[in-house]
């Protein structure tokens, strides 16, 4: 494996390690209960940290096509999520998340970060780099 798809990697890696830290802070520091697409989320960012892990050690960047599919259903998953909060026509015809309302706003800095925006940023950051060592992977070939 050359340098870039191991940095590259590490970054993914890292991406979602922040990712998954930021969302068990939210959940265990702050107290704030998920609501169901949250956890959908949580379900497709959490192994990605534990396959990277292994596929750094085992120098492996084959892993980019299985990142890349968790992080473009979790990006489409938050995608919708930040809809559903800020977007009226959404907001107004939502499903029903549980105890915990998936329209709610745990926080909202400047206006417009949310934390489905925060989990999309990361999916959206990881699709890039996982295409990018897809695409050098067919380039070493």
């Amino acid at each position: 494996m050359n340098k870039k798809l191991e940095n590259s990697l590490l970054f993914i890696w890292l991406v979602s390690l922040v990712a998954t830290l930021g969302s068990l802070y939210f959940s265990e520091v702050r107290g704030y209960e998920p609501c169901e697409l949250c956890w959908y989320q949580r379900i497709l960012m959490y192994p990605i940290v534990i396959m990277t892990t292994i596929a750094y050690i085992q120098k492996n960047a084959r892993i980019a096509i299985t990142t890349a599919v968790f992080s473009c259903i979790g990006g489409a998953i938050s995608i919708y999520h930040y809809g559903l909060q800020k977007l009226d026509f959404l907001a107004d015809s939502a499903p029903a998340c549980g105890r915990v309302p998936c329209t709610g706003q745990y926080i909202n800095v400047f206006g417009f970060i949310t934390i489905p925006f925060l989990a999309g940023v990361a999916f959206i950051l990881i699709a890039i780099t996982s295409f990018y060592m897809i695409k050098q992977l067919k380039e070493d070939k």
